[in-house]
């Protein structure tokens, strides 16, 4: 049950500014508890507050937390870099999401497929084992460029590390993925799950994921976007526009699905960024 009390504005502040910063739920309720707040009084307020069910702050609170580096999120109206204004249109606190405007120009969408489309394959997921494997959870075709592979690809990944802050080595190659009528990816949390037997040899090179960036290559005719169940929010699929979201492991809050595309089709890049270095050189 969330806090019925009332909430100090001064204390709903300092939560989000310290969650926002990167703090996990842990760090924050501990730190509530030490000022004297009753841990069940301090768990009510802080899930509240997140706008997130007890049992969810729970499971957030008890799971393994990253250890390494973190991503900044963005929280200005708009940023300029690389000589482009990107605009957050909307922001959410659990989890940290936001939509971006205008990342990626329109011949720089239109360079990504023309450079994916000859290498694409069904796409793959990861299995208990850390192998990639044929899911029919998910039916769209994919390709991986390497780190730095084209001019293009190094921009693209220079823009992303400026506007996180974080290195351009803490990123998986940038995934670009085709999704045709009918073709979907099904809910799925993008971090490895540590109770998996594959988990060990899936973060040895890089560590857990901790954030996830998909831009979107075209505007479908009709379907397409990326659904947070759990937070009961679909952002559309527009043409140079994004969506981030930052989780911590075991974050149910993450928990999203690329919906079926209903007529035309859809063109998406996806880039995974880790707790630390994933690759240790790139291709000119």
């Amino acid at each position: 049950m969330k806090s019925h009390l009332p909430i100090r504005p001064e204390l709903r502040d300092w939560i989000l500014s310290t969650t926002r910063a990167g703090h996990s739920v842990e760090a924050v309720l501990k730190l509530m508890q030490d000022t004297g707040y009753d841990p069940r009084q301090s768990r009510s307020i802080v899930a509240t507050v997140l706008n997130m069910p007890i049992s969810a702050l729970d499971a957030h609170a008890q799971a393994p937390k990253v250890q390494g580096r973190r991503t900044r999120h963005p929280e200005a109206p708009q940023m300029t870099i690389d000589g482009r204004t990107i605009h957050v249109a909307l922001s959410v606190e659990s989890p940290t999401l936001r939509v971006l405007n205008d990342l990626l120009s329109h011949d720089e969408c239109v360079a990504l497929v023309k450079e994916a489309k000859p290498r694409l394959q069904r796409a793959l997921t990861v299995d208990s084992g850390g192998k990639q494997q044929i899911d029919a959870r998910r039916t769209s075709e994919g390709m991986f460029f390497g780190i730095g592979e084209s001019p293009l690809i190094k921009r693209i990944e220079q823009r992303i590390a400026t506007l996180l802050s974080i290195p351009v080595d803490h990123g998986e190659g940038l995934q670009v993925l085709h999704y045709l009528p009918g073709q979907q990816y099904e809910p799925h949390h993008d971090w490895f799950d540590p109770e998996q037997p594959g988990f060990a040899a899936i973060t040895a090179k890089g560590g857990q994921r901790i954030a996830s960036l998909v831009m979107y290559l075209n505007t479908p005719e009709s379907g397409g976007g990326t659904a947070f169940p759990e937070i009961g929010l679909t952002v559309s699929a527009l043409r140079g526009s994004a969506v981030y979201f930052a989780y911590d492991t075991g974050d149910t809050a993450s928990l999203h699905a690329g919906l079926p595309v209903l007529k035309g089709e859809k063109w998406i890049a996806t880039k995974w960024l880790r707790e630390r270095p994933f690759q240790t050189s790139s291709r000119g």
